[in-house]
C-alpha cells in the first residue's frame, strides 16, 4: 500500500469513491474540482494505492487561525473503498494527514463527519478525536 498525490486521471475512481460516501453524480465536475485543489498550495489530496489501483483518498485543508498561534487541518473527505475497509487505509491515511498538519504547525485537525455514519465515527474515536458539540452551517442555494 502507497500514498501518492491524485492526478486528474483518477477522477473516474474518485467519482465512484464519492459515490460510495452517498455524494452522486459528481462525474461532471470532478476533473475541474481535482484540478482547482491541485493549485492550492494549502490542499493535500492524495490517494492510497494497492497493488496499482486506488482504494481510497483523503483532501486536507490548512487554514490559518488569526486569533492562535497554530493553524488547523481539515478533512474535508476520506473514503476508502467499501471493499478495502477495515484493512488499514484509513488509518493510513489519517496517519498521513496527522504528519502533514504536524509540519505545517497545526496545533489541530477537525473535520465533519455525519451522525448516520456510526462504523465512520468508531474510527476516528479510535484515532484520538473527540467529539465537538456543535457544528453550525448554512445551506447556500
Amino acid at each position: 500500500m502507497k500514498i501518492r498525490p491524485v492526478n486528474e486521471n483518477d477522477s473516474t475512481t474518485i467519482t465512484t469513491l464519492l459515490d460510495q460516501l452517498g455524494y452522486p453524480d459528481t462525474e461532471g465536475f470532478i476533473k475541474e474540482k481535482i484540478n482547482l485543489l491541485l493549485e492550492n498550495p494549502n490542499e493535500y489530496f492524495v490517494v492510497a494505492e494497492n497493488e496499482g489501483m486506488v482504494v481510497g483518498f483523503i483532501s486536507v485543508h490548512i487554514i490559518p487561525q488569526i486569533a492562535l498561534k497554530g493553524d488547523f487541518a481539515r478533512i474535508s473527505y476520506i473514503c476508502v473503498d467499501e471493499n478495502f475497509r477495515s484493512g488499514g487505509t484509513g488509518k493510513m491515511l489519517e496517519e498521513y494527514a496527522e504528519k502533514i498538519a504536524r509540519e505545517r504547525n497545526c496545533d489541530r485537525i477537525e473535520l465533519h463527519c455525519h451522525s448516520r455514519r456510526e462504523q465512520a465515527h468508531r474510527f476516528y474515536y479510535r484515532q484520538g478525536y473527540t467529539e465537538s458539540p456543535k457544528y453550525l452551517f448554512k445551506k447556500l442555494a
